[in-house]
């Protein structure tokens, strides 16, 4: 798998161990460097995704929440603040997530390292009331407060 990782400056701390943990998961790297401002981190980010360049991204920001913000307002990106295992394989399990947010200063390097293999190892379980939400958040992305239940 092809992993995106871009941060912002408050995000520098975990750089070499996230991508470390990308590359030591047998995943290639895509290092797309450091923004100054979280807005522009993700932007590069959903970039790499959609332009195929990327199959998944991992941002990081001092919080993690800024970057997670920025993503989500990308078509296609879907974002999730982690700062445990289980909701970093679970965002890709059950919601199909193609954005890990970390925070630097939330979380040490030990912890961003094990949430980076969760999160790229994991994979969109398939199953039909995943699918069925999935398919409401999208027509939500389409069709913005227009969408019905």
């Amino acid at each position: 798998m092809r992993v995106a990782v871009a941060i912002d400056h408050a995000g520098t701390p975990l750089r070499d161990t996230v991508c470390e943990a990308v590359r030591g998961g047998g995943h290639e790297l895509l290092d797309l460097g450091c923004q100054d401002d979280y807005p522009d981190t993700a932007l590069e980010a959903g970039r790499a995704i959609a332009a195929g360049a990327a199959d998944r991204a991992i941002l990081v920001c001092g919080s993690g929440a800024g970057v997670s913000v920025a993503a989500n307002k990308l078509a296609g990106m879907r974002a999730s603040v982690c700062h445990d295992h289980y909701t970093a394989a679970q965002s890709v399990v059950h919601d199909d997530c193609n954005i890990l947010c970390l925070g630097a200063r939330v979380i040490g390097p030990a912890i961003a390292a094990e949430l980076t293999a969760a999160f790229c190892a994991a994979q969109f379980s398939g199953d039909e009331r995943h699918v069925r939400r999935l398919e409401k958040i999208l027509k939500m992305e389409r069709d913005g407060m227009e969408a019905s239940p």
